[in-house]
């Protein structure tokens, strides 16, 4: 790849920011919070939505068992709608309240400015609600970044490791696979975008992959450490 095409389509977690954030700051504000916030919106039509939903999948009745079923999917990680939803509900009065602002790499951030006035479309592609992905930009340490970014997906697209999900990616932006570039720190993620015919770069960054991953275990990808690194390409 020796230039980036016009459209850059980025993951959030590891790639233009640190996986410690997520895990050490955004996960536990939502988990201690939890109860609290689906008890005092029980009647809010939005969240009983994601409460009835995850109740359905799982077999019970009561918003306390719904309480602690999200919970054990935040301890471990999973990529679940309902759950990001919530989060991102949690997260959206954490940002306004001024509890904490959203990690950002600075190469990442001033890239990202690069990016876009050099006429480049930028999009984003996360797990984490497309609503907690305005937040997060719109309240990063760099400042407002949200206005850089012109299209916003999330799981509801479809799972991140199946190429389907990129496909219809590149249907929304209306631009063919080929001319979209993914940045991912997960290479699973990058298997599925090349195999829908994207670009593909791995973000292997030393904070959050002390072990480089290098050689076969880039798979084939790109591999790069800093977004001023593909700044130059």
């Amino acid at each position: 790849m020796a230039t980036l095409p016009q459209t850059i389509l980025t993951d959030i977690e590891g790639t233009t920011s640190s996986i410690s954030f997520v895990k050490e700051v955004l996960f536990p504000y939502a988990r201690e919070r939890l109860a609290d916030f689906i008890a005092a919106n029980a009647d809010d039509r939005e969240v009983r939505r994601w409460v009835d939903a995850v109740a359905g999948e799982a077999g019970v009745s009561t918003d306390a068992e719904v309480v602690a079923i999200l919970q054990d999917w935040i301890d471990a990680d999973r990529k679940h709608t309902a759950l990001k939803a919530l989060q991102g509900m949690l997260w959206a009065e954490g940002y306004r309240a001024g509890d904490f602002t959203a990690h950002v790499y600075p190469d990442a951030a001033q890239a990202l400015r690069a990016w876009h006035a050099d006429g480049r479309r930028i999009a984003v592609y996360s797990s984490g609600s497309v609503p907690a992905q305005k937040l997060f930009f719109g309240h990063s340490d760099a400042g407002d970044l949200a206005s850089l970014v012109s299209a916003w997906f999330d799981t509801e697209t479809g799972g991140k490791r199946e190429a389907i999900s990129y496909a219809r990616i590149a249907e929304a932006l209306q631009v063919p696979a080929a001319g979209i570039v993914f940045l991912s720190d997960v290479v699973e993620e990058l298997d599925a975008a090349r195999d829908a015919g994207l670009q593909t770069v791995l973000l292997d960054r030393r904070q959050d992959y002390p072990q480089p991953r290098t050689g076969e275990a880039t798979n084939g990808h790109r591999r790069v450490e800093r977004f001023d690194e593909l700044a130059a390409a």
